[in-house]
This record gives structure tokens, C-alpha cells and sequence, in this order.
């Protein structure tokens, strides 16, 4: 089972600004440049949600039917999610 991809060298050119994000963002996550943006990429390329999110993500992008929401009951909020989680 061969246990390594093969790759190619190649080169972008990147706005300054992007390449210190990208090397702070690496540095936080203790990675490569490289392979912080191969992470970013396979996910961009073949990350595809699910209906659910589909269209949980138009919903909010409509601003239709949204739920107002007081972050102060956040703690009651998550509280009534797992009961009813262990509920079902």
C-alpha cells in the first residue's frame, strides 16, 4: 500500500498581506504554510455540506424566520439541547 502522494512543486502570487495571514494562521495551528494551505484547499474542493446545512445556510442568509436570541440564556439553551438529545 503506498502510504505517500505524490506532488508537484509550483508558485503563487499572493498579496503580502495574505502570505503573513497565512503564515500567522500556520503558526497558530503549528503547521506549514504549505500544508495549511492544502487543508484549506481539500476542504474548499471537496468539503460539501449536507441538505440540512443547505439549508440552514440559506435560512440565515434570508433573514426569514430567524429566532431572536439573548445570549445570556445561552447556558438554558444548551442545557434544553442535551436533555433532548438523551430524551430521544
Amino acid at each position: 500500500m503506498e502510504t505517500t502522494t505524490k506532488r508537484s512543486v509550483t508558485s503563487f502570487r499572493l498579496p503580502l498581506y495574505l502570505l503573513e495571514g497565512l503564515k500567522a494562521e500556520a503558526k497558530r495551528q503549528h503547521r506549514s504554510v504549505n500544508n495549511l494551505v492544502e487543508v484549506f484547499l481539500l476542504d474548499s474542493l471537496y468539503h460539501e455540506p449536507n441538505a440540512e446545512t443547505v439549508a440552514a445556510i440559506a435560512e440565515c442568509k434570508s433573514g426569514v424566520e430567524l429566532e431572536d436570541f439573548d445570549p445570556n440564556e445561552l447556558d438554558q439553551y444548551i442545557n434544553e439541547a442535551v436533555e433532548e438529545v438523551h430524551t430521544v
